[in-house]
């Protein structure tokens, strides 16, 4: 199974470096690199995933997420960034982004980020979770108070933490897809997230899983 790839980033020797990077694997390719989001959202192809900057030339990565996803809504966008401060993450999850990961992440964790992710994972380095969300902090008494996770949902929410898709935890836990979909709805809504992202970094922000 292929999973293309676009990939937005304004500085050249970094851009390379990914389209090696990603070039390198078999079963992925790069179906266009480019410097600006103008060039980006201009482009016809559609990408499986992109791996997309924050700053960058006229619009940044963040405003630029939810015109990639009106685009192709099915499209994945994994933040790859220095920027590691609160607001910047918090605004991409907020935006749609599918995963944050730092341009200082070993090569072989962002290959790893790209196939979370098309899998319907989430894709958050822990020191990225740890930072994110600080929102709910206020929420978090009264969510364990009134409506806590069940085990099986604490179970669920572990194996999505470590970047697993439905199919996949269907199959570890020997349930239906549909099982773990409904879980998964259940989940998010004690936890008052709307995205697999925001569920991974609320788990491991607030320490909700082992």
């Amino acid at each position: 199974m292929e999973i293309t790839v676009g990939i937005v980033e304004d500085h050249f020797e970094f851009r390379v470096s990914l389209v090696f990077l990603v070039s390198s694997i078999a079963e992925y390719r790069v179906l266009w690199a480019v410097g600006s989001v103008e060039e980006a959202i201009g482009n016809q192809l559609q990408a499986d995933i992109i791996l997309l900057d924050i700053s960058l030339p006229n619009l940044s990565g963040i405003e630029a997420i939810p015109l990639f996803k009106a685009k192709h809504p099915g499209q994945k966008i994994i933040m790859l960034t220095i920027q590691d401060d609160e607001e910047s993450i918090i605004n991409a999850i907020r935006a749609g982004a599918d995963g944050y990961i730092l341009k200082k992440t070993s090569p072989q964790k962002i290959l790893e980020a790209i196939q979370q992710v098309y899998e319907g994972g989430a894709a958050l380095t822990p020191m990225v979770a740890k930072q994110v969300l600080s929102m709910f902090m206020p929420q978090k008494a009264v969510i364990e108070l009134v409506n806590p996770l069940t085990t099986r949902e604490k179970e669920i929410l572990t194996l999505i933490t470590q970047g697993m898709s439905t199919v996949v935890i269907a199959e570890t836990l020997f349930i239906s897809s549909q099982t773990v979909r409904n879980h998964i709805k259940n989940i998010y809504e004690k936890l008052q997230v709307h995205s697999k992202a925001q569920a991974v970094a609320k788990a491991l922000k607030e320490n909700i899983v082992g």
